[in-house]
């Protein structure tokens, strides 16, 4: 990939060189980066969405009522810090449940076990090579995602398209971790993406509400909105979902909780609930789906403490 500088980058976006600079410590040029005192720019990258135009949105049903997850959080954190052993068994029943199901709501053919041979590096025969790289690249993206929390980094444009990368990574190198250039579709969804032209505008908007507007929101309603905005883009041509899901339980673990697993017996539902909320903005039914996940995420967690 080829990298330019500020002053390259101004004139082509028809900004002064200050502008540019401006926006890069602000984090918003993706994937910009400083040696020395010079910003160094990746010749493709677009030019940030204006913040100042951007029209808050009027989301509907975010009054939940949370108490029992926070009740259930408080009552888990009194063991913390976790003996190694029971973080090491939460863990590994996480990943395989996690990739399983993740994996098989996109049609991945792998039971529960033969994840978990995989994941182990034994092949399994009559599986294609894709569902096999499905299944190690999910666990990969998550030890990413582990790591992100673990030196507390942000989520931000950059580490979305890393993830998305580690997804596809020797399934579909073309498209990993780039944003779509045609235009997509979701099967049995009345809901339609928008055109792959405003791709890019639409993610900037969506990370500077996540950044700027749901601070105040309780981490499950922002965790929901991220996924669920996300998916309306649909900003990759393949690997939204699983994407989704991870991004949902950063922002989960980021706070202190535990991260979910979506099964795919509650696939329709799932599915139903999203599309409610991108053709109306009313999310109720998503946030206690995942409400309802959490909270078995949590007594999960608390059964095998005590």
């Amino acid at each position: 990939m080829k990298y330019i500088t500020t002053k390259e980058v101004a004139s082509k976006w028809n900004v002064n060189d200050r502008r540019v600079r401006a926006l890069c410590e602000e984090g918003r040029v993706d994937g910009a980066f400083k040696v020395g005192k010079t910003w160094m720019i990746a010749e493709d990258a677009s030019k940030p969405y204006d913040a100042r135009k951007t029209v808050k949105k009027e989301y509907l049903g975010l009054n939940s009522n949370f108490s029992m997850i926070d009740a259930l959080k408080n009552e888990i954190d009194k063991y913390r810090p976790l003996s190694k052993n029971i973080v090491q068994s939460l863990r590994e029943k996480l990943i395989v449940e996690w990739t399983y199901n993740s994996n098989a709501i996109e049609g991945n053919t792998l039971t529960m076990s033969e994840t978990k041979v995989v994941l182990e590096g034994i092949t399994i025969g009559g599986k294609s090579v894709a569902e096999h790289l499905e299944t190690i690249n999910h666990k990969e993206a998550i030890e990413y995602l582990e790591t992100l929390i673990k030196e507390k980094k942000d989520l931000t444009e950059w580490t979305l398209k890393n993830i998305h990368q580690l997804i596809l990574k020797e399934i579909d190198d073309d498209n990993a971790g780039k944003y779509r250039t045609e235009n997509v579709t979701i099967s049995g969804a009345t809901h339609i993406p928008p055109n792959h032209m405003i791709v890019s505008e639409l993610m900037q908007k969506l990370f500077i509400e996540y950044e700027k507007e749901w601070n105040d929101y309780h981490p499950v309603i922002k965790a929901c909105l991220l996924h669920g905005e996300f998916i309306k883009i649909h900003p990759f041509i393949d690997g939204n979902g699983r994407t989704a899901r991870l991004i949902l339980n950063f922002e989960l673990m980021k706070y202190g909780y535990t991260p979910i697993v979506i099964t795919k017996e509650r696939k329709a539902e799932y599915y139903e609930a999203l599309d409610v909320a991108h053709t109306t903005l009313n999310y109720s039914k998503f946030v206690q789906l995942i409400s309802d996940f959490l909270i078995d995420s949590e007594s999960l967690s608390l059964r095998i403490i005590n």
